[in-house]
């Protein structure tokens, strides 16, 4: 498999853009499987990338209470679901 370049996906904000384009032609029942797969490929080589720009950051300790916070609202929503 050829590497993806995500090169012109300079902003966590891109990345999500293009993750939620890339899950709407997938679901698409007219895409194929071969483009599917090669989407998928693309989502992992973004989702690496996040990951990486969101481990370079240095959260303040408001920024990570805040959502610490986000996070328990959340679960909390997800657990009343159920």
């Amino acid at each position: 498999m050829a590497r993806v370049d995500t090169s012109t996906y300079k902003s966590f904000d891109d990345i999500v853009g293009r993750l939620d384009e890339i899950v709407g032609v997938v679901r698409d029942k007219d895409t194929s499987l071969e483009r599917s797969l090669d989407l998928f490929e693309e989502a992992i080589s973004l989702g690496s990338k996040a990951v990486d720009m969101v481990d370079k950051v240095d959260f303040t300790a408001q920024e990570l209470a805040q959502m610490e916070e986000e996070a328990q609202a959340d679960s909390d929503s997800d657990s009343e679901i159920e």
